[in-house]
């Protein structure tokens, strides 16, 4: 039996980091993964591969309906599917390659196949030709994220109807695709196929788009992706979902109760999902995991009830978000090694990369109202912002919220171009406590995206914003 200082179970953007986190600390480090390459679902099947196909959808768009406008006289373009999910996989495969050098270069073990716990110190590892081993490790981390949601009474059968994996390997673009789900991987996954030219109906339980989101946020990104098209059935209810031959037909309940039957040739399933911890045996550690399948951790910690094993990621509590997962990897390293590092969720920013994208930090709106805090808001539109009306993408606004009495920045929620980008500014203002002045006080380079935020925080200090 081999004997490790730390075992990592899961090689996604928790798992890895971690991994890399604990032999940088001078740890024997081991890490375990199911399928035959690394990096999880955000590298093989989310994220990025998703990231990339919106890029590629994007170029089309524009080579579409904005070319003409920028003096580029084109034949008309046409989509390539096969192409484009040939350049999805390469850029997949290259960052594969990327974390196995990581794991050789920083001299960790990698183990491939199903994890298990066999007891509290030791895990099995039991490969696709049937054959296990065994390995024990004086601290075990589990990172096995998630999987997506299916409800129950909707047949999935990966060909009509299918989940966020089936949707980054189309063979076709859908002529009606319908959308189950308009939060994040639903926003995304359904503004890729509008792009290329799907009629796109989306169907929300909820009041709004990314409903999660400031509301602001969930308007103006419908009223983009509307542009393009797309239909939205919100505050509704699925009720059933069949397939017969080419054809998917979804009913619906609006919140009346008024039914409604939508028919397209795919139907998208983007309802969340769920922490992922079949096949890791947790009863033989002493662990059990939640109603919603979670594994309890010691929020000071990351530990669970049973001393030295630790779990971060999508199968713990707080957002599903692969750079959150990679903050507690790096978080549970430095605890093993008796360090004192920290997190704040409060600031760990959430990301919809649509065009226009979409990123926020800290508390929207209602959050701040539910609370009962006294803010103070501002707003700039990209509109009146020069870089954005010099390169077209005018769709947008950046949105300030500040402590009414001490002008603390309290959340900042950006939707336009190169939001996902500019959110960091808001994360570094917010983690040193700074005022909407402060910001509104720094020199922002013209013209750029980024003063659409010293606007914002100058409408929020004073009611003073320059350009609007």
């Amino acid at each position: 039996m081999q004997d490790f200082d730390v075992v990592v179970i899961g090689s996604g953007p928790g798992g890895y980091v971690s991994a890399i986190r604990s032999a940088q600390l001078g740890f024997k480090v081991a890490i375990v993964e199911k399928y035959a390459v690394m990096g999880g679902t955000c590298l093989n099947v989310g994220c990025i591969p998703s990231k990339a196909l919106l890029d590629s959808s994007e170029h089309y768009y524009n080579a579409v309906h904005s070319f003409e406008e920028h003096g580029i006289d084109i034949a008309k373009p046409k989509v390539n599917m096969g192409q484009m999910i040939k350049r999805k996989a390469g850029v997949v495969s290259n960052l594969n390659a990327g974390i196995s050098y990581l794991m050789k270069k920083n001299k960790i073990t990698t183990f491939h196949g199903l994890g298990s716990f066999d007891s509290a110190k030791t895990v099995k590892v039991t490969k696709e030709d049937g054959s296990s081993e065994v390995i024990s490790a004086k601290n075990i981390i589990i990172a096995t994220g998630s999987k997506p949601t299916i409800l129950p009474f909707i047949p999935v059968d990966k060909e009509r109807i299918i989940t966020s994996t089936e949707a980054l390997k189309m063979k076709e673009v859908p002529k009606h695709l319908i959308v189950i789900g308009a939060g994040v991987i639903g926003a995304e996954l359904g503004s890729v196929y509008a792009r290329l030219g799907s009629k796109v109906s989306f169907i929300e339980f909820a009041d709004s788009m990314i409903p999660t989101m400031d509301k602001t946020m969930g308007k103006e990104l419908q009223k983009s992706i509307a542009k393009m098209g797309a239909d939205f059935y919100l505050s509704h209810k699925v009720t059933s979902a069949a397939v017969k031959g080419k054809e998917v037909t979804v009913k619906a309940q609006d919140s009346a109760g008024k039914e409604v039957e939508i028919k397209g040739d795919y139907c998208l399933v983007c309802i969340g999902r769920r922490p992922y911890t079949d096949g890791l045996n947790l009863a033989a550690a002493g662990l059990t995991a939640d109603e919603r399948g979670r594994v309890a951790v010691d929020e000071h910690t990351l530990q669970t009830s049973v001393p030295g094993i630790y779990a971060i990621g999508d199968v713990v509590r707080g957002a599903m978000l692969a750079h959150k997962a990679e903050e507690e990897g790096t978080f549970v390293a430095e605890v093993i090694a008796g360090q004192k590092p920290h997190i704040n969720y409060n600031l760990i920013p959430g990301v919809v990369y649509t065009w226009p994208e979409v990123a926020a930090v800290g508390k929207t709106e209602q959050e701040l109202k539910a609370a009962g805090i006294a803010y103070k808001e501002g707003s700039f539109p990209f509109k009146a912002l020069g870089r954005a009306i010099a390169s077209g993408d005018v769709d947008g606004v950046c949105k300030v919220l500040a402590d009414a009495t001490t002008d603390e920045i309290l959340g900042v929620h950006i939707i336009g171009a190169r939001a996902a980008d500019m959110i960091a500014e808001a994360v570094v203002a917010m983690e040193y406590r700074a005022s909407a002045e402060d910001v509104a006080r720094m020199s922002h380079a013209h013209p750029t995206y980024t003063e659409a935020m010293k606007e914002a925080c100058l409408a929020a200090t004073a009611k003073r914003s320059i350009h609007s």
